[in-house]
C-alpha cells in the first residue's frame, strides 16, 4: 500500500516538455529539484519486511515531494539490495524524471544487463555510473564481460563505453567528481568519463567553497554539475573521503550549511546524502529559494 500519492504538478509538466534527456537534468536544477539519497535495505539484514516498509516510505515521500529519488548500489561495499530488484518488489510506481540509480562495477554481466534492461522498460532515464566501493563477497565486472580492451580492470569509463553501445540513446549518463583527490588525476580520469558519453557530474560531499569545484565549473560549464550536500552533523564521517583527520566534537550544521552551498553554487543542482527524514526532510523546502 503506497505511503504517499503523486500530485500533478505544474514542474513535472515542465520535465516532460524538457528537449532532450540532459534538458531534462538541468530542468532539474533550474526547478530546484532536490536529489534525495535513498539506501536500499542490507541483504544482511534480521528486519528485512521493516526496512522495505522504510524504504517504500522514503521513495515515495520524494516522489509526493517532486524530488528525485537516488538509489545507491552496495554503498560503501555493503551487500545490499539492488534499487531496481526493491522497486519490483514492492511494486513502486516509477516516475522517469523522478529516480536516478547508482551503478557500479561490481556486478556479473547477468545482473548489469537485468538492471539496465528494467530501467529501460520503467523507463529510467538517470544512471550515475561509478566505479564503486568493493568488498570480497561482491562479484566484479570483467573487461571481457562488456568487451573492454586493454585495461586489466573494469572502471567507470569502461562500464560508461559499454552503456553508451549497448543502450545508445536510452540513459543519460552522470558520474563522481572527487574535489580531494590529486588535482591533475582528477581532471585527467574527468576527462575520460567525457569522452565516455558522462552528460553531468556528482561532486563528493562539499560543505564550503570549494576551489577545485570552481575550477570543475569553468573547465566544464555546458554540463550540469550536482553538488553533494553532506545532511549528517558527523562531519567527523567525512575523514576518509577528505583525507585528514575530523574531530568527532566539530561541531556541524546540515541545514545552514545547506542554505550556504545554495549561495555559492546557484548554477548547480543539490544532491542530499544521508538526509534525516524524521528531523530534516520538512525544513529542506524552506532552503532552495
Amino acid at each position: 500500500m503506497p505511503f504517499f500519492s503523486l500530485p500533478q504538478t505544474d514542474f513535472g509538466i515542465c520535465l516532460n516538455r524538457g528537449k532532450g534527456l540532459v534538458s531534462g537534468m538541468r530542468n532539474h536544477i533550474e526547478n530546484k529539484i532536490y536529489h534525495v539519497e535513498i539506501l536500499p535495505p542490507k541483504q544482511a539484514t534480521e528486519k528485512l519486511e521493516a526496512d522495505l516498509a522504510l524504504f517504500a516510505e522514503k521513495y515515495q515521500r520524494v516522489m509526493a515531494s517532486g524530488y528525485c529519488a537516488c538509489i545507491t548500489d552496495n554503498a560503501m561495499g555493503h551487500l545490499s539490495f539492488q534499487g531496481t530488484e526493491v522497486i519490483e518488489e514492492l511494486g513502486l510506481e516509477v516516475h522517469p524524471q523522478q529516480v536516478m540509480i547508482h551503478l557500479n562495477t561490481f556486478h556479473t554481466r547477468e545482473d548489469l544487463n537485468h538492471i539496465l534492461d528494467f530501467c529501460q522498460a520503467k523507463g529510467i532515464r538517470y544512471l550515475l555510473v561509478i566505479t564503486g566501493d568493493g568488498s570480497d563477497r561482491l562479484p566484479k565486472l570483467q573487461p571481457s564481460d562488456i568487451g573492454a580492451v586493454g585495461v586489466e580492470s573494469v572502471t567507470s569509463v569502461d562500464l560508461l563505453k559499454y552503456i553508451g553501445q549497448e543502450y545508445a540513446d536510452v540513459f543519460t549518463l552522470g558520474v563522481a567528481f572527487n574535489p580531494y583527490e590529486p588535482q591533475e588525476h582528477e581532471f585527467e580520469k574527468m576527462a575520460r568519463k567525457m569522452a565516455a558519453g558522462a552528460e553531468f557530474i556528482i561532486t563528493q560531499p562539499v560543505v564550503e567553497k570549494n576551489t577545485i569545484v570552481d575550477q570543475l565549473l569553468i573547465k566544464y560549464p555546458d554540463v550540469p554539475v550536482i553538488i553533494e550536500a553532506w545532511m549528517s552533523k558527523k562531519l567527523y564521517l567525512l575523514s576518509e573521503a577528505v583525507g585528514y583527520d575530523i574531530p568527532e566534537n566539530t561541531e556541524f550544521d546540515p541545514i545552514a550549511t545547506l542554505q550556504s552551498l545554495h549561495q555559492l553554487y546557484p548554477q548547480c543542482g543539490v544532491y542530499l546524502s544521508l538526509l534525516g527524514f524524521k528531523t530534516q526532510y520538512h525544513l529542506i523546502q524552506d532552503t532552495w529559494i
